[in-house]
């Protein structure tokens, strides 16, 4: 990733105000900003959110609290907990879709 455009700036996310964002159960907060050619975002996911869409956008995500589970459209499933992450390419091929049991609360730059 190739970030352009973004000079150096402090975020307090407490600042940022946030947008909802239902699934098909549930319901995601994003707090967001624009880093030049990059969008970055601390996003809370509900109990029971399942997410409404595939998504084949290229992300780097960052579990900050509780535990997600992420599924490939080829099946592959994949629970990610706080303190860990994981990163995607742009792909219409291979699109993911996202799912939390107890909530979760993430970084992601995309």
């Amino acid at each position: 990733m190739k970030i352009e455009g973004a000079q150096f700036t402090v975020v307090d996310w407490k600042k940022v105000a946030p947008t909802t964002h239902p699934g098909i159960e549930g319901a995601a907060s994003w707090r967001t900003v624009g880093a030049g050619n990059a969008r970055v975002r601390i996003v809370e996911y509900s109990p029971g959110y399942v997410a409404d869409h595939w998504c084949s956008k290229g992300h780097v995500v960052f579990v900050l609290e509780g535990e997600l589970t992420t599924e490939l459209k080829d099946g592959r499933k994949f629970v990610i907990a706080a303190g860990s992450s994981f990163y995607v390419e742009e792909d219409e091929r291979n699109p993911h879709t996202t799912r939390t049991g107890k909530g979760a609360k993430l970084f992601i730059v995309d």
